[in-house]
């Protein structure tokens, strides 16, 4: 006899091991009707609304259905009724002895399923709690011995990034060495950890938004959503859709935080950076909320509007969802027949067991008269036939053909000179509003775009107005560049400015310019200082984050930069400060190399000095790098 049947009784037993068999078809209907439901939704809040509400209808369905399996006289159908009473009417032998010993065996026979069942369900909630209760205790470990407050300024910076976000609340800010992306831990004391390689490898404008990111999550109170998944996965953890709705939870939780740190922060392409510089840094406990969490290339192409496939991937997520939503309730009807029958055959009369024998008690026979009558009514009634579905019109409307008959639209894409055989395709390319005036539209501009260029064509707007445009600038423009340009959104006025500048731009170099954000005004304030910088250096100034107002800077010191050494001075750092506080030091002649060199050694001001201090007086830039490599002082 195990723990669990002495635990439970037979009957509690029977009817927790049904309620998780029941959970299997129950869980399944509730996955696809979420999956439905989100490739109707377009915004990440409501999927994500969508998602929690799911993953609580899947915690309670058991509930539920354990409350009414046990309050019915047959727990798995009351509709087992029915079976005893035609049981009853037929012909049966009265008062059988039989041996006593019998009647357990076939009753433990009959429940050992259902105790190998129930005692694996709660092996694995055991073994699922255990690693949770690991992964509380590394984190208090971490809160207690490797984390440390982060300096004054930062902590500034911090709170006023709370403030903006409109958060009261007391939030800690904590450096920790162990951690290679910015996290949050805890619930009532919520802590925001920053850990030491991404203060120093991204930028404070990369820093600023990771940690709004954070703020974000506290602010929603994703830790306790997060806490109740955690929760859900442990009870039901051996039904596969209640892992895939939890992952989606999460992957729209951190969509929703990403908004929010685009809308506070303002730059999504330099906060995507952020997350592929953190995605290889990847050591984050899963307790813990971080920013590099979720897939890293839907969340970059979400930010930066590629994911152009949505369209075609929802239509194809609608109909696995209706097929998967088919299915379940074929399961629940073969799992309520299976039920019906091992409770009907389980108690077809009532028992009465002594000390060594069971006397079954059945009713007297019927007259033949009522047998009669039962066997007639137990008849099924005629099937009544179904009238014919009709079939779904992909057209829509129907379209009129010359004969003024009604054409389908699948041959008015024919007629067009689209022959499209994928059911999938036909249907997408309906869903997206591809009509064969479209179709013609493009032929006419000399393209003949297949299916998939048609659904990504018309998905980001292109019409053949703004191909007709776009192609006087590059009459070579093709389907994928355009798409390009569009979901970029480069307009025919941008092209046309960019062209003033760059005779021979191409539209690999247009791109890059628009992703950058780069405008005609930041090109005309680099020719107004004397830059000629080609599109590529254009877009690699952009990319550093040099502007006019930093070469305006750089010259005032007594430098003059061309494209190349400004890019090299603003990745290692130096800034206008730091020029002028070599020159204090009595460096007043370096040229651009040689700062970009003594930054890169490590040789500042602050060096310079302790040298000195040291008794090392005129040292040359090359002694003093040397110096450094000695690692003497």
């Amino acid at each position: 006899m195990s723990i669990i049947a002495n635990w439970l009784s037979p009957d509690v037993l029977r009817t927790l091991g049904w309620t998780l068999l029941h959970f299997l078809w129950q869980g399944a209907g509730l996955a696809a009707l979420f999956a439905v439901a989100s490739a109707l939704c377009r915004s990440a809040s409501a999927r994500y609304a969508l998602a929690v509400s799911t993953l609580v209808l899947m915690l309670t369905s058991p509930v539920v259905t354990f409350i009414w399996l046990g309050a019915q006289a047959h727990p798995a159908v009351r509709t087992g009724a029915e079976g005893a009473s035609t049981w009853a009417g037929t012909p049966t032998q009265n008062a059988t002895a039989l041996s006593g010993s019998r009647a357990p065996v076939t009753e433990s026979g009959r429940e050992q399923p259902m105790l190998w069942l129930v005692e694996a369900w709660f092996l694995g909630v055991l073994l699922l709690s255990l690693r949770t209760a690991g992964g509380l205790i590394l984190i208090e470990r971490m809160r207690r011995k490797e984390i440390k407050r982060v300096g004054e300024e930062l902590y500034a910076r911090c709170l006023a990034l709370q403030r903006k976000m409109g958060l009261e609340r007391f939030i800690q800010y904590c450096e920790c060495h162990r951690l290679d992306a910015p996290a949050v831990l805890g619930w009532f004391r919520p802590v925001v950890l920053l850990p030491v390689r991404a203060l120093t490898g991204l930028t404070e404008e990369q820093i600023e938004a990771v940690i709004a990111h954070e703020l974000a999550h506290i602010r929603r109170l994703d830790c306790f959503v997060n806490l109740f998944q955690i929760a859900t996965e442990t009870l039901l953890f051996y039904h596969p859709a209640v892992w895939w709705v939890s992952q989606r939870i999460r992957a729209e939780r951190e969509n929703c935080c990403d908004d929010e740190a685009i809308a506070i922060c303002g730059n999504a392409v330099n906060y995507a950076r952020a997350l592929t510089l953190m995605e290889e840094w990847r050591t984050a406990p899963a307790l813990m909320m971080a920013a590099n969490r979720s897939p890293l290339a839907v969340r970059v192409m979400r930010l930066l509007g590629w994911d152009g496939k949505a369209g075609r991937i929802r239509a194809a997520g609608l109909a696995g969802s209706f097929l998967c939503l088919v299915g379940a309730l074929l399961a629940a009807n073969a799992f309520l027949g299976v039920a019906h029958a091992a409770w009907g055959s389980a108690a077809p009369g009532r028992q009465e067991q002594g000390s060594s024998s069971v006397i079954v008690v059945t009713p007297e026979p019927a007259p033949a008269k009522e047998r009669t009558a039962h066997a007639q009514a137990a008849k099924p009634a005629p099937a009544v036939q179904p009238a014919p579905k009709p079939q779904p019109n992909l057209a829509g409307e129907p379209q009129t053909a010359n004969d003024g008959k009604k054409q389908s639209y699948m041959d008015a894409m024919a007629a067009a000179g689209v022959k499209i055989t994928d059911v999938d395709e036909l249907i997408s390319l309906k869903v997206q509003g591809v009509t064969p005036e479209y179709i013609k539209g493009m032929h006419d501009l000399g393209m003949q775009p297949n299916a998939e260029e048609l659904i990504g064509m018309k998905v980001q707007g292109i019409t053949p107005e703004y191909v007709r445009e776009m192609r006087k600038f590059d009459s070579n423009a093709s389907i994928d560049d355009l798409i390009g340009m569009k979901v970029q959104g480069i307009t025919p006025e941008y092209f046309r400015e960019a062209r003033k500048t760059y005779s021979n731009l191409n539209i690999d170099e247009l791109i890059g310019m628009k992703v950058q954000g780069i405008t005609p005004e930041y090109v005309r304030e680099f020719h107004d200082l004397g830059l000629q910088p080609s599109a590529d250096e254009l877009i690699g100034l952009k990319v550093q984050g040099v502007t006019p107002d930093y070469v305006k800077e750089m010259r005032a010191s007594g430098l003059k930069p061309n494209t190349d050494e400004l890019i090299g001075m603003k990745v290692q750092g130096i800034t206008p400060e730091y020029v002028k506080s070599m020159q204090a030091a009595g460096f007043k002649d370096l040229d651009c190399d040689e700062l970009i060199g003594a930054k890169v050694q490590g040789v500042t001001p602050e060096f310079i000095e302790k040298a000195r201090k040291h008794g090392f007086q005129n040292l040359t830039l090359d002694k003093l790098i040397a110096l450094k490599h000695a690692d003497i002082l």
